[in-house]
Parts: C-alpha cells; sequence; structure tokens
C-alpha cells in the first residue's frame, strides 16, 4: 500500500466510524457489529501510525476509542499469573514447536482472552473498540478463535479489527482471513470490511 493509499483509508475510516450509519449499526441485518481492517502487513508500521491519527480525528469527533492490543493482553496475562518471566527463561531451551503449544495451553481465547478483554472494555467508557496485536500473537492464537469469543464479551459496540493480512470474501467460500496474505487462518463471516462501509 502506497503512502497515498494509507491517507486515503485513514480519511475513510474517519468519515466512516463517525457517521450515523456505523454509529447506529446500520445496515447489519441482526449481526455483531464488527469490521476489520485489513492491510499488507508490510505496512505494519504506517498503519500503526495512522491508526494513532484515527484516533487522536475521532477523539476531536468526541469518539472515544479504546484499543486493546493482544500481545501487550498477553503479556499482562502471563505476569497476572507469576509465569511470565519464567517464560522467557525457557523459550530458548525448548523447541518452538513445544513452546508455542505451551503458549496455547496457557492461554485459551474464550477462558483466559476473552474476560480479560472483557475486564479491559469495562473498566473505562469508549465508543468503539480497537482490536490490534492480531500479528504478534500469532501462530499460539488466531484471530478467528478470538473473534469467535467476543460475542459475549463485547456488548454492542462497534469494534474494528486491525488485521495484517487479507479479508477474502465469496459467494461461494464465504469470508476467510488470510494472515500476512499466505497463512489461511479460518472461515469468519461475521464482520465486515470497514473500507466498504458508508458514511
Amino acid at each position: 500500500m502506497s503512502t497515498a493509499d494509507v491517507v486515503k483509508w485513514e480519511n475513510h475510516l474517519v468519515v466512516a466510524m463517525s457517521g450515523s450509519r456505523f454509529r447506529n449499526k446500520e445496515g447489519l441485518v441482526g449481526e455483531d457489529p464488527y469490521f476489520i481492517y485489513p492491510y499488507d502487513a508490510r505496512d505494519a508500521l504506517e498503519i500503526a501510525a495512522s491508526k494513532k491519527r484515527i484516533k487522536t480525528k475521532l477523539a476531536q469527533k468526541g469518539i472515544e476509542v479504546l484499543e486493546v492490543n493482544l500481545y501487550d493482553l498477553v503479556v499482562e496475562v502471563l505476569q497476572e499469573r507469576g509465569v511470565w518471566d519464567e517464560l522467557i527463561e525457557l523459550e530458548p531451551t525448548i523447541s518452538k514447536d513445544d513452546f508455542r503449544e505451551g503458549l496455547r495451553s496457557m492461554l485459551d481465547p474464550g477462558d483466559d482472552l476473552a474476560p480479560a478483554i472483557r475486564a479491559k472494555l469495562a473498566a473505562q467508557p469508549f465508543d468503539i473498540f480497537f482490536l490490534t496485536g492480531i500479528g504478534e500473537v500469532f501462530p499460539f492464537i488466531r484471530s478467528h478463535s478470538v473473534l469467535n469469543n467476543l460475542q459475549t464479551v463485547a456488548g454492542d459496540k462497534p469494534m474494528l479489527m486491525f488485521f495484517p493480512g487479507d479479508y477474502r470474501q465469496s459467494r461461494t467460500l464465504g469470508s476467510t482471513l488470510v494472515l500476512f496474505g499466505s497463512v489461511p487462518d479460518d472461515n469468519y463471516y461475521r464482520a465486515k470490511d470497514i473500507r466498504e462501509q458508508e458514511a
């Protein structure tokens, strides 16, 4: 994505998310107000800077954004359990597969991450919820499993997931999250591409 494209989509997101259709959850036909902003992982630094500007511009319009970064959340959960330092010491001594499986067993999206996200959302008022850090927690946490567990957590507030990859939609195959543009995550049909959202 060129810098001009980043700016174009940044402006679109601000207009779309501050518009009445987005805020009033119009056109969702009973679906959850979940949206995905897919981007090329090579543009991660530009998108991170753009995300900060989006939050600032929305705040200037009186729209509060709460961001939950999955990587930071995982670190907090593991620190609260008192195992973070132990894991840091252990990581260089075992195989990547064993380490990944160990993390997976400790970080169930439904039992561990959903309650932690719920606590973050309950801690302060917000209008829109940004979910970030998707690429940083791969492969021990898959984005579709987090999304599937958000239904009982996020309530009726709009959620936007910044996704480093493709969100491919087809009439025959449904919608698929493809992390980094090459790793199929799984089908996920409940979210809409924010780039298609009208103001």
